[in-house]
């Protein structure tokens, strides 16, 4: 396992992290195999999990608290995010100082530490003035119950809105980002990447393989596999994005897999790597074979020449893409 910084700041995060959004926790069968995924993980030199406090109703935070307790501390990173709701009340959601403050403590408990190292804003809150959040935030560092803290799918005018402010008012720095990121969207790369650049701002993109597009398991022509995402997945993220352009591209992608003797999935990850702003990237996992794949992507260097046929099947230009 390679490791890098998170942006220019000090702490070291795994190339390959493991996230818990999709984390199956329905019964202890489920469970258990969540256990060896975590376990295998770890012991192939991952040190950073990221979990939020929506995910399974806050099953996934107990989950990292309980699987992680057996490691020392000063060994991992571990992440949360508020602003989804998590109760009927009106303060149950949302990014103001009340309830970020119960949130920390609520996951703090439901990960039995005593800090996290890194806390995300899920999303951005219109309802909530930009200033009382990263005071929220910076006081929280300030207390030493979370050392950095960033933001999940926020535009480039949100995000500079927010320097400014830190800036302005002398608060503790926003230190990460958490955009969607993968072959299929690369709207990061327009601004947002230029911009985490420039203030020394770490990247750690989630759904690297576009909700599974590109595991090369949804292939054109072919009936979507049996207990596959496509055919459970409430919001049918995925089912979107099985258009024939898309499974165009898969096709062609494969072929260069296996020129590169990998599966798809490294491939995917490893193309996200190639940028130097990206500090980790977050993989899920349902089954152990699939922590094999994903922590073989961390050192991969693709040639040059492979990137550029790839460049040509994805054929990417900018487009407006609405965030969050």
């Amino acid at each position: 396992m390679k490791y890098r910084k998170l942006g220019k700041w000090g702490l070291k995060v795994s190339e390959v992290a493991l996230g818990s959004w999709l984390t199956d926790l329905s019964d202890s069968a489920a469970v258990e195999t969540a256990r060896e995924c975590l376990k295998l993980a770890y012991e192939g030199g991952v040190n950073f999990f990221d979990c939020a406090d929506g995910y399974n109703g806050g099953g996934s935070e107990k989950f990292f608290g309980e699987a992680l307790k057996d490691y020392p501390r000063s060994s991992y990173v571990i992440s949360s995010k508020v602003f989804f709701p998590v109760g009927p009340g009106v303060n149950d959601r949302g990014l103001s100082r009340k309830h970020i403050f119960e949130q920390i403590d609520r996951s703090l408990k439901n990960m039995q530490t005593d800090y996290l190292d890194l806390y995300f804003c899920h999303r951005y809150d219109p309802d909530t003035p930009l200033e009382e959040t990263l005071q929220a935030l910076s006081d929280l560092v300030q207390q030493g119950k979370i050392l950095y803290y960033g933001v999940s799918e926020w535009s480039p005018v949100q995000i500079t809105e927010a320097l400014g402010i830190i800036k302005e008012k002398g608060l503790r720095p926003l230190s990460v980002i958490q955009p969607q990121y993968n072959m299929m969207d690369r709207y990061i790369e327009d601004e947002i990447m230029g911009i985490c650049e420039e203030n020394g701002i770490g990247i750690v993109p989630f759904s690297p393989l576009s909700q599974g597009l590109l595991t090369g398991k949804y292939r054109k022509g072919q009936p979507i596999p049996e207990g596959s995402r496509a055919t459970h997945q409430a919001d049918k993220q995925i089912n979107k994005l099985l258009t024939e352009e898309n499974l165009d591209k898969v096709e062609k992608l494969i072929k260069v897999a296996e020129k590169c003797n990998v599966k798809m999935s490294v491939l995917a990850l490893a193309w996200i790597l190639r940028k130097k702003q990206i500090s980790s990237v977050i993989t899920g996992a349902s089954k152990p074979s699939q922590v094999e794949g994903n922590l073989m992507a961390s050192g991969l260097e693709l040639p040059q020449e492979i990137l550029d046929e790839i460049e040509e099947i994805l054929d990417y230009h900018p487009f407006f893409r609405k965030i969050g």
